[in-house]
């Protein structure tokens, strides 16, 4: 059977981040600018394999102080590392519609292994007769592992800037073309 190569939905596709502030309250935010590629082996999801992109610029908080301070050299150093890359190096099937999906991670141009729990949400025919998939994937990361370091001491003790972020991704992709898995097979457009 034939991989298929799908490409993200932008206005379908959410990439969600969440951390302490203060030890007590929880910040959230999203990133609104995300292309990916995925190369998808619907007989053997587990030879399927991806690539995304994220601007790091588009984050959004909906505080514009805190989201500047964010994209500044502090955090995401978006004018020097304006992309953040993850790149798939292993889909193992976990039961029925769930999957681990580990890859490369790389922010400011640090690379680090993240796992991302995924659930395949199913396949369905879009407006423009494509065939479209959706995925619901969750992490946590040390953001420390990145250099993302910044972080101010609490009189009461703690930090002002959690450790932990909690990754909360809804893909949706759109079938772009299909590729030829065996020599001399013919692809065809979906």
């Amino acid at each position: 059977m034939a991989v298929t190569t799908w490409k993200t939905d932008p206005a379908h596709t959410d990439i969600q981040f969440s951390a302490k502030h203060m030890m007590v309250t929880t910040v959230r935010g999203k990133f609104a600018s995300v292309e990916g590629t995925v190369l998808l082996d619907e007989a053997d999801p587990a030879a399927s394999s991806g690539t995304f992109s994220v601007d790091a610029a588009s984050l959004n908080t909906g505080v514009e102080q805190r989201d500047g301070h964010l994209r500044s050299a502090d955090f995401l150093d978006a004018a020097t590392h304006p992309t953040i890359t993850f790149t798939t190096s292993a889909v193992e099937p976990r039961g029925g519609d769930d999957y681990r999906v580990t890859g490369d991670l790389t922010i400011r141009d640090i690379t680090r292994e993240v796992t991302f729990e995924v659930a395949f949400l199913g396949l369905y025919v879009g407006m423009n007769g494509a065939r479209r998939a959706g995925f619901h994937a969750t992490t946590k990361l040390n953001r420390e592992d990145w250099g993302l370091t910044w972080n101010v001491a609490l009189e009461t003790g703690g930090w002002l800037v959690g450790k932990e972020i909690r990754l909360e991704i809804d893909v949706a992709l759109e079938e772009a073309a299909a590729a030829v898995s065996q020599p001399g097979a013919v692809a065809t457009a979906a």
